[in-house]
């Protein structure tokens, strides 16, 4: 695994982003480890579920199916 500096990830950043997606890179500030640049297949993005509050929910459930046109007009006014 590859060591960069945080001053040569400023200065290259590009760079190593790419050489990132073949193989990981380690970055240090001062000596110390800070960050492992990684391409996506190490780590997959994880979906979030959304979930629906229960007041939204009610309010959904209260209010009545209309035209969607009138609606948007209502809430344009006069513009």
């Amino acid at each position: 695994m590859k060591r960069i500096t945080i001053r040569e990830l400023h200065d290259r950043t590009g760079l190593h982003v790419r050489r990132a997606g073949k193989s990981p890179i380690q970055v240090t500030d001062r000596g110390k480890l800070v960050a492992v640049l990684t391409g996506p297949a190490v780590a997959p993005a994880k979906r979030r579920k959304r979930t629906l509050l229960p007041e939204y929910a009610a309010l959904l459930e209260a209010s009545p199916r209309g035209d969607v046109l009138a609606d948007l007009a209502a809430v344009r006014g006069g513009r």
